[in-house]
């Protein structure tokens, strides 16, 4: 699970930088959209094909400050429960 997605962020736009090193490593992403505001809700689910992908997404991703729009928010990355 990917957290503390600044809320502008599109689909394509945190796809293009997961996939920057980490394309073809996962099988299912979903970024939950509020509609009603058309923003996404600050979080996302990944499954990475091999559990050792999750290692170098964690090292990517994790305590990293996002690029775009000027955000203070910190990535964090944690097990997705269902």
């Amino acid at each position: 699970m990917i957290k503390n997605i600044p809320n502008k962020y599109t689909q394509k736009m945190l796809l293009e930088r997961i996939d920057d090193k980490h394309s073809d490593r996962y099988d299912f992403f979903y970024l939950p959209i509020d509609l009603k505001n058309s923003c996404n809700v600050g979080y996302a689910f990944i499954n990475m094909i091999d559990p050792l992908f999750v290692v170098t997404l964690y090292e990517d991703l994790n305590e990293k400050t996002w690029e775009r729009f000027n955000s203070e928010k910190i990535c964090e990355l944690t097990y997705g429960r269902i």
